[in-house]
């Protein structure tokens, strides 16, 4: 399991991502988002997923994902800025 970090460009982007997410079996947590990371709608998801299933979460309401090291160090994983 890894930590991310998704950003998205309308709120309403980021509550349809949170419920596919527990349709996949995960929990997420709907929060500002950091302001380094994006300013587009300032809501963000934070959840743990398996790195080998992430695929099954990408989605064209996704504007960025990172993953969240142990460091809090961040990569990118998809960027549709």
């Amino acid at each position: 399991m890894a930590d991310y970090i998704a950003t998205f460009f309308t709120h309403y982007d980021a509550m349809q991502f949170k419920r596919r997410l527990e349709k996949a079996g995960a929990e997420g947590t709907m929060c500002p988002v950091p302001r380094w990371l994006s300013s587009s709608c300032g809501t963000c998801v934070r959840f743990s997923f398996s790195c080998e299933r992430i695929g099954e979460l990408q989605g064209s309401e996704m504007e960025r994902l990172v993953q969240v090291s142990e460091d809090q160090q961040y990569q990118d994983i998809i960027d549709n800025r």
